[in-house]
């Protein structure tokens, strides 16, 4: 029979057999926690950055678990507390949607469009600064 070799000597020790003979039991409801993600904001008016993962048995110990873990250091105006089941993310091969979003005679669609808007108004009050001089 083989066994799982691992790169940890304690997994490899227990002589794990690679596949296993019986089904594995079910588990019992809360017989683990569930996962969820936290997003703190660290400022009034900022936005929201995933700090990390936690487990818990459900969303209101979840939401004390990250306070102590994640909002005790450092400042913290705001917390969520998401259930990692209610994520949900776009699949890779969707992602064409953003591409098709803008065309070549509508780049003012794109953010790069608007990247040197500063330097122009500096430019234009420079320019009418010296324009007022002459007359």
């Amino acid at each position: 029979m083989q066994h799982i070799i691992s790169l940890d000597p304690r997994i490899t020790r227990e002589q794990i057999p690679v596949e296993f003979d019986k089904p594995l039991p079910e588990k019992d409801d809360l017989d683990q926690f569930q996962s969820f993600e936290v997003f703190q904001q660290m400022k009034s008016g900022g936005h929201f950055t995933h700090v990390g993962s936690i487990h818990a048995p459900d969303p209101q110990i979840a939401l004390t678990f990250a306070k102590e873990i994640y909002g005790r250091r450092g400042s913290t105006h705001g917390m969520w507390v998401i259930q990692t089941d209610n994520i949900h993310a776009l699949n890779t091969d969707d992602i064409d949607i953003f591409k098709t979003a803008s065309t070549p005679d509508k780049d003012y669609r794109e953010v790069t469009s608007y990247n040197h808007v500063r330097e122009k108004i500096e430019a234009l009050k420079k320019a009418e600064i010296s324009t007022d001089k002459l007359f």
